[in-house]
């Protein structure tokens, strides 16, 4: 990591077992267009649109670079013969020093492990000095869940929030898991 990283509020990178949480990349375009492409990746999230519009991804990149809100993570497995895009994981700050965790991995790698070694890893480094960590899956997918716990989550609640992908309400299950 240079300083104009740091400088420019970028995340560092983290260690986490079989990849590393790097800072997103230009290069990254192409791997995460085709991930994020794919309906079964966009319905389980909020905010991926299914089909992705032209320039979405590059939009994504470039904010992801600007390093300003959002602080976001590609899994990189590169050093251990793994893909250089393994999926994503973010950090969205909210106040009182609290964050809300999300992520993604691609459809190839899922039951793997990928996405609980991401969330221990980065929960772990624990980069912006929350003291507590907010997450919420669609109650269809409890997989992500037990990501969630396995990390040390606790079950907060029952809710529901928009899917973009779905363009409709899903019920959610949210999680908290407090560092101090």
């Amino acid at each position: 990591m240079t300083l104009d990283m740091i400088a420019a509020g970028r995340p560092a990178e983290i260690a986490a077992g079989r990849f590393l949480l790097r800072p997103v990349r230009k290069s990254d375009a192409g791997l995460c267009a085709m991930y994020a492409g794919d309906r079964r990746v966009a319905e389980a999230t909020r905010s991926i649109p299914h089909p992705l519009p032209p320039g979405a991804i590059e939009a994504f990149i470039a904010r992801a670079m600007a390093g300003t809100g959002e602080k976001i993570w590609v899994m990189d497995g590169t050093a251990t013969g793994l893909g250089e895009v393994l999926g994503i994981i973010s950090l969205k700050p909210m106040d009182r020093g609290q964050s809300e965790i999300g992520y993604w991995v691609a459809p190839a790698l899922w039951n793997t492990g990928i996405a609980s070694e991401a969330v221990r890893a980065l929960v772990a480094a624990n980069p912006l000095s929350d003291r507590t960590i907010f997450a919420e899956v669609f109650q269809d997918n409890p997989g992500s869940a037990r990501v969630l716990t396995n990390a040390g989550f606790e079950y907060l609640g029952d809710a529901e929030n928009f899917s973009v992908a779905r363009n409709s309400l899903v019920p959610t299950w949210t999680y908290i898991r407090k560092l101090v």
